[in-house]
Parts: C-alpha cells; structure tokens; sequence
C-alpha cells in the first residue's frame, strides 16, 4: 500500500473553498489524468481517468463528509484506493487543503511510480491548479453542505 500526503494553501475563504472541492464534475479542469467526474448519487462518485495511456473507469463511495472540515472516501471497484481531503482556515481568507490517499500499485508500471514518488507530484500539481481554479474564479461554481457518516447521508445545510 502507498500513502500520499501533500497540501496547498488557497488564497480563499475555507467555505468558498469546501463548497468548490464539492463540485467533483469541476474535477477534470485541474486534475491531470481525470477526464470525466459523474455523481451518480449523494454517496457516489463515478470517474473516467487516463494515465499513462490507459483509460480506466471506477466508482468512488463518500464514507464521510463534514460540510468545511472533510470529505473521505473509497474505491469501490476498480483500482484500490481510499482517502480524505480536509480544509483547515489559516485565516479568514486562507485555507490549507491537504489531500491524503492510501492505494493499492498493481501493475510493474504503478509500483515503479510509487517508488519514484509520481504520484505524490502528481497530487501536489493537482492541488496546484486547485489553487489556481478557485482563485481565477473568485467564487465556487456551487455547494453541497450535506453531512455523509459511515457512507449514509446525515443532513443538508
């Protein structure tokens, strides 16, 4: 199992910038390698990604979700992984959004690159072009205050 840890800080107020991340269908205009991002419902994520050539398809299940705190999840077919995102107020306009994921290299190609720490850059330029959306824009493209516990919606706020 690899792990990846990596934060930015986002020259943005924390709600502005948790409302924006709840906007998984904004995800491929500054994640490399995400080309397409569908909710299918309140708990579940579905994602067409292109790495390296080769296009895979995988459902991700929302285990956790605290409007301005967090958001975790885990593959639920496809390739394994799971993680949690988590927004932290630096200041009244400053967030730090740190990104954690924990998966599962299969192929020779996926080990090599865990060994060479790929995906930790990866995630890092991710979070970049996170930073560089939401600021760009100056506002979140929509919200979803909902609370999501053990996989199952709480509450909307």
């Amino acid at each position: 199992m690899a792990t990846v840890r990596e934060s930015v800080v986002v020259n943005m107020p924390l709600s502005q910038t948790y409302n924006q991340w709840t906007q998984f269908e904004e995800f491929p205009r500054f994640m490399t390698g995400v080309e397409s991002v569908r909710q299918v419902d309140e708990t579940t994520v579905h994602f067409q990604t292109r790495i390296a050539g080769l296009r895979r398809g995988f459902d991700a299940r929302i285990l956790a979700q605290i409007p301005d705190e967090l958001i975790s999840w885990e593959s639920v077919e496809g390739p394994h992984h799971s993680g949690t995102v988590t927004f932290h107020a630096v200041s009244t306009v400053e967030t730090r959004v740190t990104v954690e994921v924990d998966w599962d290299p299969r192929t020779v190609l996926e080990r090599a690159g865990a060994t060479a720490h790929l995906e930790d850059r990866q995630i890092k330029k991710n979070l970049e072009r996170f930073k560089e959306f939401i600021e760009g824009r100056e506002v979140e493209t929509g919200a979803w205050r909902g609370s999501i516990a053990g996989g199952k919606v709480e509450g909307r706020s």
